[in-house]
């Protein structure tokens, strides 16, 4: 994967237009960082990067290819937005092992090294019903990164985390953009804005502007 490009991108639902005229361009190898107030469209940005919105004007490409049209969904991709959702009658590993036959592309080892990377591997085996809300973030990341995604795309992913969590992630997705990973993240706590990433847009009346210094 070369890049990630919006071009000249609107997006409107009924009670009116969110972003207008959105442009930018996101490389591989780097964390990108959005903050805005709540409603600002920072997780439409994210959908739309997913491929799960469309734009309602403009382009979203990835490479030469665009979204939409080209292609539905970035082939190489994890997501996590909003809060995971997971069957909770299943163990953690269950439900993992069942998402992993979407694609095809990995088996139970894999999943084990991604529940072990994040920190659950102790919990493999209990009911997701029985996780904490930080136990079923840690599980939604490993359900990101599990596939080895070339995009990561991240809404929120500190949610639930007490610090020592908090840490441990971080240093799990500086260790991912180190592999040449391109990331997305959206986050109210601005420490791990500023600390993870390699440049801020601001999200404010509609735009996007790149934070200075």
């Amino acid at each position: 994967m070369e890049k990630l490009t919006f071009s000249h991108v609107y997006k409107g639902f009924r009670n009116g237009m969110i972003l207008e005229d959105v442009n930018m361009e996101f490389a591989p190898g780097k964390i990108y960082g959005f903050i805005g107030p709540n409603g600002s469209g920072k997780t439409v940005i994210l959908k739309m990067a997913a491929g799960l919105l469309c734009p309602t004007k403009g382009s979203i490409y990835l490479d030469s290819q665009m979204l939409g049209r080209n292609m539905d969904f970035p082939p190489s991709m994890g997501v996590l937005i909003e809060n995971p959702g997971f069957l909770a009658h299943d163990t953690g590993l269950q439900n993992l092992l069942y998402l992993t036959k979407i694609k095809g592309l990995i088996g139970k080892r894999e999943v084990e090294e991604a529940m072990d990377k994040v920190g659950i591997l102790y919990a493999a085996n209990q009911r997701t019903g029985q996780y904490s809300l930080g136990m079923k973030q840690r599980l939604g990341i490993a359900q990101v990164i599990m596939e080895n995604p070339e995009l990561l795309i991240l809404d929120e992913p500190m949610n639930g985390l007490d610090q020592k969590g908090i840490a441990e992630i971080r240093a799990l997705l500086l260790e991912q953009k180190s592999q040449g990973k391109l990331i997305l993240l959206a986050s109210h706590a601005q420490e791990d804005i500023k600390l993870l990433c390699d440049q801020i847009y601001v999200i404010q009346d509609k735009r996007t502007q790149v934070m200075q210094g």
